[in-house]
C-alpha cells in the first residue's frame, strides 16, 4: 500500500521540476492546498443532499403548490393484463414485429399498442410537482454559488489579468474564501453524482455523468497542485447560465410560456457566449500557452488540460443541442422535442395517431376522435416544450 501511495502521488507527475511536496507543506507564514482537505467534501456532500431533501419539501414544494402545480404524474395507461406482462417480463420497447403480433392478439391498431407502452413508460417518470422542486433547488444553489463566486474573483487580480495565474506558482497561498469556494463546488458535484441515480432520468444520463465526473477530476486535479487561481475562473465561467436553464425549466412546469421562452433566450446567449466564446479564448488560452510560457509543462498539466477540452467538447455538444432547439423553435414557432427532456419523447407519427379500427381502441371516446389531446402531451409554443 505505502508503494503504490509514493507512486500515486509522485512529484514528478504532480508539481513542476524541482518542487517538493515538502515545500508546499503549511506554515505560520502561509497555507497550502493539502490533498486531504478533499475528504471534507465528502459529508459535506451528504449535508447538501439532506439540505436538498428539505429544501424541496418545505420551500420548493409550497412555492410549486402556489403555482397550481399538482402531483399529478403523466396520463396513465388502460389496464391490460397482456400488454402489462410483456412491458413487465419482456420489453418496454416492442419492436415492429411484436407489436403486429400484440394488433393481431388484442384486435387493436399498431399505433395504439404504440401509445400504450409510451404511456407507460411514461407512467414511472415523477410528476410535474417533482420536477419542479428538483430545479428549484439546483437554481437556488447555482445562483448562490455564481453569485458568490462572482464577488469572490472580482476581488481578485487574476481575474482581471489571467497571467496572475501563474506568477510564483506553485507557491501561491490558498486564502479561507478560496478553500470555501473549492469545497463547496466539490461537495455539491459530488451530491450530484451520487443523488444522479435517484433523480429523474434524462436521455443524455451518461453524459451528464461523464460531465459530473470530468468536473471533480478538474476540481481536485487542479485544487492538489495548487492550480486553484484558473480554477476558480472555470467553476465561475461554468456556473453562470446554469440558473437560467434551471429558472426557464420552472416556467415551463408552471405553464408561463412567455417566460420560459424568454429564460431560454437568456440561457442559449448566455451558454453560447462563455461556453464557446469565452472560455477558450480566456481560460483555455492561459492553461495552454500563458502557464507554458511562464511555468512550462509538466505532467499533470497535461492531464489538466485534457480535462478542460473534455470539458469543451462535452460543451460543444450542448450547444449543438441548445442551437437544434432554437432553429426548431424558429422554423415551426414551437419546439414538438425537448432533446434534454426529462420525459421520454415519441415520434412526430404518433402525435397524429388516427382513430382506431375498432371498438376495442383504449383511447377512442365517444365521438370516435383520439382521447389524446392533439399535442400528445407536449408543452408546445417555445423552446421551453417539453413532454409530460
Amino acid at each position: 500500500m505505502a508503494g503504490i501511495l509514493a507512486w500515486f502521488w509522485n512529484e514528478r507527475f504532480w508539481l513542476p521540476h524541482n518542487v517538493t511536496w515538502a515545500d508546499l507543506k503549511n506554515t505560520e507564514e502561509a497555507t497550502f492546498p493539502q490533498a486531504e482537505d478533499l475528504y471534507l467534501a465528502f459529508p459535506l456532500a451528504f449535508f447538501i443532499f439532506m439540505v436538498r431533501l428539505v429544501f424541496e419539501r418545505f420551500i420548493a414544494k409550497p412555492c410549486a403548490l402556489g403555482l397550481n402545480i399538482q402531483a399529478n404524474g403523466p396520463q396513465k395507461a388502460q389496464p391490460n393484463a397482456i400488454l402489462e406482462k410483456v412491458f413487465t417480463a419482456i420489453t418496454k420497447h416492442p419492436d415492429e414485429k411484436r407489436l403486429e403480433g400484440l394488433s393481431k392478439q388484442l384486435d387493436w391498431d399498431v399505433r395504439n399498442i404504440q401509445r400504450w407502452f409510451r404511456q407507460r413508460r411514461n407512467q414511472e417518470k415523477p410528476s410535474t410537482l417533482t420536477r419542479f422542486c428538483e430545479s428549484m433547488w439546483r437554481f437556488t444553489f447555482y445562483l448562490y454559488v455564481f453569485t458568490y463566486g462572482v464577488r469572490f474573483l472580482k476581488k481578485t487580480p487574476w481575474l482581471w489579468n489571467t497571467k496572475q495565474c501563474w506568477y510564483n506558482y506553485p507557491y501561491q497561498p490558498l486564502t479561507p474564501d478560496l478553500h470555501y469556494y473549492y469545497i463547496l463546488e466539490l461537495s455539491f458535484y459530488w451530491s450530484l453524482m451520487f443523488s444522479q441515480f435517484t433523480d429523474i432520468k434524462r436521455k443524455d444520463f451518461v453524459i451528464m455523468f461523464l460531465h459530473h465526473l470530468a468536473t471533480i477530476s478538474l476540481i481536485t486535479f487542479s485544487y492538489v497542485n495548487n492550480m486553484a487561481r484558473v480554477g476558480t475562473l472555470v467553476m465561475c465561467l461554468h456556473d453562470a447560465a446554469d440558473a437560467l436553464l434551471e429558472a426557464a425549466k420552472m416556467a415551463n412546469y408552471a405553464k408561463f410560456q412567455k417566460l420560459c421562452d424568454l429564460m431560454f433566450v437568456m440561457f442559449a446567449i448566455v451558454f453560447i457566449t462563455t461556453r464557446l466564446g469565452i472560455f477558450p479564448l480566456w481560460v483555455l488560452n492561459t492553461t495552454l500557452f500563458e502557464s507554458w510560457e511562464i511555468v512550462g509543462p509538466y505532467p499533470s498539466w497535461w492531464v489538466f488540460n485534457l480535462l478542460l477540452l473534455l470539458i469543451q467538447v462535452l460543451n460543444c455538444f450542448w450547444s449543438y443541442l441548445i442551437i437544434k432547439i432554437a432553429c426548431k423553435a424558429i422554423s415551426k414557432g414551437k419546439v414538438s422535442k425537448d432533446d434534454r427532456s426529462d420525459i421520454e419523447s415519441s415520434s412526430d407519427e404518433e402525435d397524429s395517431v388516427l382513430p382506431a379500427k375498432n371498438p376495442h381502441n383504449p383511447t377512442t371516446n365517444t365521438n370516435g376522435t383520439s382521447g389524446t389531446s392533439g399535442t400528445n402531451g407536449y408543452l408546445t409554443g417555445g423552446p421551453c416544450a417539453e413532454e409530460h
